[in-house]
């Protein structure tokens, strides 16, 4: 069961989607909250595995208290999904940035809203790869300033190839099918290069691959 919580100023919106995820039989919205506060309040008492986080939200916006969440350890569990009105890369840039595991606008289809929230619990990007892509080039003028390789030091030269592909957006089939490796493999090379940069997802990976410069744009 995927226990799921709800943050959005709006009552309606907080009931259409609570109605939408509970007819669902793998989910279950643990609790609502109208603020930034409250989220957060929320996230800390309930721990659920995903969160849909409004952006525009009074005592404390949606970014704010995505930063609260994912810059507390013991919340780390928890996923955030930035779901709103506002389709600005502004936003989209400090949601990812802020540690969202991904953004939705309120306009999409419930099917997808559905798939989001299990493919974001299960640890994966919720963004697809050329969306990522895209999003993350947008920003990059934020991200690679000052690229800081030594964060790379940890890994493997196997593990850097595996990080610059995910930042380019591929899956892990596509990753296995480039580097001639199973798609377990690819994903378990993922899974400990997440342990060992202390990234919460791949979004974060994304991130990161551009951070550092091992992928800029124009490249990805």
């Amino acid at each position: 069961m995927i226990r799921v919580a709800i943050a959005d100023d709006q009552q309606l919106i907080r009931g259409g989607f609570r109605s939408l995820l509970e007819s669902e039989p793998d989910l279950h919205v643990v609790g609502e909250a109208g603020s930034g506060t409250e989220a957060v309040q929320l996230v800390r008492t309930q721990h659920p595995d995903v969160i849909l986080m409004d952006i525009r939200m009074p005592d404390g916006d949606g970014l704010w208290a995505t930063e609260q969440i994912t810059a507390d350890p013991e919340l780390a569990a928890t996923h955030i999904v930035v779901v709103t009105t506002f389709e600005l890369d502004e936003y989209v840039g400090r949601a990812i940035r802020a540690g969202a595991s991904g953004f939705l606008v309120k306009d999409t289809e419930p099917v997808e809203l559905i798939r989001a929230v299990r493919v974001v619990a299960a640890g994966d990007a919720l963004l697809s790869p050329g969306v990522t892509r895209r999003l993350l080039e947008r920003v990059s003028h934020d991200l690679t300033d000052r690229p800081d390789a030594s964060r790379l030091d940890a890994l493997t030269a196997r593990e850097r190839e595996v990080l610059a592909l995910v930042g380019a957006g591929l899956t892990n089939e596509e990753i296995g099918a480039r580097l001639f490796l199973s798609p377990l493999t690819a994903k378990t090379h993922v899974s400990r290069i997440m342990s060992k940069l202390a990234a919460r997802d791949r979004v974060q990976l994304v991130v990161i691959a551009y951070e550092t410069g091992l992928v800029t744009p124009g490249r990805a």
